[in-house]
């Protein structure tokens, strides 16, 4: 969103330039916001990734319920929020994409590992998260785990 807004000021800008060469040289120039003033306007000065965490059934009575993770600088209700920051940046520096689900031709185990069940919804990175978790069978199970402590252990 910032960059799309800062590339259409620049391109405005060179609308403005090339459309006035014969203004008078006496005329002051369009003043154009700088950037940290274009954050305050459109409230977008906050980039911090938010996350919501919801787990249930985890079998830790104390683990079950919804808490906000945020990142850079670490915070929310997370019980454990740097150490999930941390996760998550790991995870993103092997993968790519720690919320990725399983892939669909994937081979697993057919294991049921209890009914717990997370969601993860919010921003990181720039981008939406919208990633629910089971422990459906083996892959799922090894899913759960690789996010721990984003998602409390279940052992």
């Amino acid at each position: 969103m910032l960059r799309r807004l800062t590339l259409t000021a620049a391109a405005s800008l060179a609308v403005l330039s090339a459309a006035a060469p014969g203004a008078s040289a006496a005329a002051a120039p369009i003043p154009l916001p700088l950037l940290h003033d274009v954050h305050d306007v459109l409230g977008t000065e906050d980039t911090q990734d938010r996350l919501t965490v919801t787990t249930a059934e985890t079998g830790n009575r104390a683990a079950n319920g919804t808490y906000e993770l945020k990142c850079d600088p670490a915070g929310g209700t997370h019980p454990e929020a740097q150490a999930a920051c941390d996760r998550l940046d790991e995870l993103a520096r092997k993968n790519g994409d720690p919320f990725a689900p399983v892939a669909q031709d994937r081979m697993c185990t057919h294991q049921h590992g209890g009914p717990a069940t997370a969601r993860i919804t919010g921003t990181w990175n720039g981008r939406t998260v919208d990633a629910k978790f089971n422990q459906g069978n083996g892959c799922e199970i090894s899913r759960w785990r690789d996010m721990e402590p984003v998602l409390p252990s279940v052992r």
